[in-house]
């Protein structure tokens, strides 16, 4: 089939390459704007744009997509048979997801009709799920609530965090792309209606998020230091300034005591704070204007002490 591909970050990246793979053929792909990134603020294409520049595929990077009658006269040219949506980041209107003779699918990250929306990754680790996934389905107006071909569950473990998470689905939505795609075009899917009533809704993560309430359990405190380990990382005041925790094991998920307080030091690993229910054993955090180091290296560099407190 003739496929414009549309995406913007990372996560798409692994579809855009199985479809280069495969024996589809991208016409051509739409992308972000390039824009500043970094420290130094210096302006950069995005991920998918890359890729897309390395195999000579045209790529259109528009600033607006709705009302945009040049775009759309651009796309209708090329003779599209699908398009193929991959967290590009804008929404489409109704002129573009109708366009191509096979309309627009999507790959999400997450079992639809849950986590409908822009952060189904960061949610499902912070609920605490023990599986999430992928599904294809077909774009419509409403946010994510178009009927889906097929979805594959991807399981959640102890040891993920939001970059292993991401990198797993970004796969198993890139492999299940190519098997939706071929049925479609050998006419052997169908996809099927959302249940509507048990949707919910992926918000996107704000930066207050990352401030640890160490009254909180240290399942829920878990959590939330491994969804949010890019942005905005998880962090607590210490001392004088601020921490941010990158790294943590549940120790005990049982005992009560002084939230907040280092309880105790384990010899090159950490140290173990007591939260509002269960023990955290913190192994890796960052102070400001310095690199991530080990929490044992910071335990001996910072002279941390028992009976200390995080708040």
């Amino acid at each position: 089939m003739r496929i414009v591909f549309w995406g913007t970050p990372d996560f798409a990246v692994e579809s855009l390459k199985a479809l280069l793979n495969s024996d589809h053929d991208i016409v051509a792909v739409v992308t972000q704007p390039d824009k500043p990134k970094g420290r130094g603020k210096k302006v950069q294409p995005s991920p998918v744009k890359v890729v897309a520049l390395e195999h000579n595929i045209p790529v259109f990077q528009p600033e607006k997509v709705k009302n945009n009658k040049q775009l759309y006269q651009e796309l209708k040219k090329l003779n599209p048979d699908i398009f193929v949506v991959v967290a590009y980041g804008k929404i489409l209107p109704k002129e573009i997801i109708e366009l191509p003779k096979y309309r627009t699918i999507n790959v999400h990250a997450s079992l639809l009709p849950e986590y409908r929306g822009a952060a189904p990754i960061h949610r499902a680790i912070l609920d605490g799920k023990e599986k999430t996934g992928v599904c294809i389905m077909e774009i419509t107006e409403e946010l994510d609530a178009g009927d889906v071909y097929s979805c594959e569950e991807v399981p959640i473990t102890d040891k993920d965090d939001i970059i292993s998470l991401h990198n797993k689905l970004a796969r198993s939505g890139a492999q299940l792309l190519i098997e939706v795609l071929d049925k479609i075009e050998k006419k052997e899917i169908k996809p099927v209606p959302q249940d509507h009533e048990r949707s919910t809704y992926a918000k996107p993560i704000t930066k207050e998020e990352g401030k640890i309430n160490w009254e909180r359990s240290a399942r829920e405190i878990f959590n939330q230091i491994r969804a949010l380990k890019v942005w905005p990382k998880a962090f607590s005041n210490f001392r004088d300034t601020q921490v941010k925790i990158l790294e943590a094991e549940v120790v005990d998920e049982n005992s009560t005591g002084n939230a907040g307080e280092i309880i105790d030091m384990i010899k090159d690993k950490g140290f173990i704070v007591q939260t509002g229910k269960g023990k955290l054993l913190i192994t890796k955090v960052q102070f400001p204007n310095s690199k991530p180091i080990s929490a044992a290296d910071a335990v001996r560099g910072y002279h941390i002490e028992k009976s200390e407190k995080l708040f």
